[in-house]
């Protein structure tokens, strides 16, 4: 299960991430919008590995391989849907 919260927890910070960037280069203010997503990206990871952890090294240790299982699976989807985008010259 901290595996699973793990993959979550990573598509969910990175898929973040990748959205932010997305949106962050059409908006107003983007600084703002960089910041409040690193903000809120950032406390729902660490909040969210303090209660899988639940002071088990363990579970710790579960939920950041699959954390970083989640950033491989993001950056794959990722260039395939930027690499489908090029058009070729």
């Amino acid at each position: 299960m901290a595996l699973l919260a793990g993959v979550l927890l990573g598509g969910f910070f990175f898929g973040g991430l990748w959205w932010t960037v997305k949106k962050g280069l059409t908006v107003a203010y983007p600084g703002s919008w960089f910041l409040a997503s690193i903000l809120v990206r950032t406390g729902v990871v660490l909040a969210g590995f303090y209660v899988v952890a639940g002071g088990q090294l363990e579970r710790m240790a579960a939920c950041l391989v699959g954390f970083i299982l989640a950033r491989l699976v993001v950056l794959r989807y990722t260039n395939k849907a930027n690499h489908s985008k090029t058009v070729a010259p």
